[in-house]
């Protein structure tokens, strides 16, 4: 069984490659369950153990896969200088069982994250979209502005970030990459953007719908449970709204999660998902001047696509 690190998979991976991958895979015959969620007693904070398997239905390139993500969230790593979420992913033989490669859980997570969220823009952000703004500055904002470059002609990045400091760290990396990069602390700078990212745990919505010019397209990534939100109610009214699985989005994601509850939104309200949109079954942008906005939590298929990826060049 062969070991693949992070390293190895940031050599192996590229944005445009990953991007169709998971179009294929959302247009394939792929089988997904809900994942698992354990609560794994511990001293202080629980911990929880998830596992995400898929399979590949269908033979996919003359082979058929199976995997599966095992990701442990231990909340009290952080006294022993330990991340508090690791993870790796296991893929084997669809056909026989047999394990082919330990692919680096987070590095992999980080990159079919990003790609996913570029796979909506292909579909849903204007073809003209230069200046870009990122919410947060963690280990997945840089893969989230490569991502929709690698869809869009973005020049232009502004970061926003609770910490300044890692912000201006990020903003000099992107510039050593060729982006004009800038940071700022004044959340009113998204009326200039034409697609804004979001990748933060924010519980208080940072998006305002009142501020988003017309064309927009916002991403949101962060928020994985219903008392997270990245946007507020007037962004959910103004746009028109996809998420990467309906069946994830509408019961994990408090972006949607809240407004629905409250009947602020209703579920018609979700126009499609990526399944819809790759297999041209959704419209995706239909008006230049619309606002679309893509709520993603994840999703077992996106892994187990960048797990094939790699496996095949490899």
């Amino acid at each position: 069984m062969r070991i693949v690190t992070a390293d190895e998979l940031g050599r192996i991976l590229a944005y445009p490659a990953l991007i169709d991958a998971l179009a294929e895979a959302f247009r394939g015959e792929i089988e997904v369950p809900v994942r698992h969620h354990h609560t794994i007693g511990q001293p202080g904070a629980d911990a929880t153990l998830l596992l995400m398997p898929a399979w590949s239905g269908a033979a996919s390139g003359g082979q058929r896969f199976l995997g599966c993500k095992i990701v442990t969230v231990f909340p009290d790593n952080g006294k022993l200088n330990k991340p508090a979420v690791q993870g790796q992913y296991l893929l084997m033989s669809g056909d026989t069982g047999e394990p082919f490669a330990m692919l680096e859980g987070r590095t992999l997570t980080a990159w079919r994250t990003a790609c996913a969220s570029a796979l909506a823009s292909r579909y849903l952000s204007r073809k003209d979209a230069s200046h870009l703004m990122i919410f947060g500055a963690g280990v997945l904002a840089p893969h989230l502005v490569r991502a929709h470059a690698a869809v869009r002609p973005i020049k232009r990045v502004t970061i926003w970030n609770r910490t300044q400091a890692h912000a201006v760290e990020m903003g000099f990396k992107l510039a050593e990459q060729g982006f004009v990069a800038d940071v700022t602390d004044d959340l009113e700078a998204m009326r200039e953007a034409d697609v804004i990212s979001c990748a933060t745990l924010s519980t208080v919505p940072l998006v305002r719908g009142e501020w988003l010019k017309a064309g927009t397209h916002v991403d949101l990534v962060g928020g994985f449970t219903p008392k997270m939100r990245e946007a507020d109610d007037e962004a959910m009214r103004r746009a028109r709204v996809f998420v990467d699985t309906r069946g994830g989005a509408l019961k994990e994601a408090g972006d949607l999660v809240d407004p629905l509850g409250r009947g602020v939104i209703k579920e018609s309200d979700v126009q499609g998902d990526l399944f819809n949109l790759c297999r041209d079954v959704s419209p995706g942008r239909v008006e230049a001047d619309e606002i679309t906005l893509f709520k993603s939590v994840g999703t077992a298929i996106e892994d187990l696509a960048a797990a094939m990826l790699v496996w095949k060049s490899l």
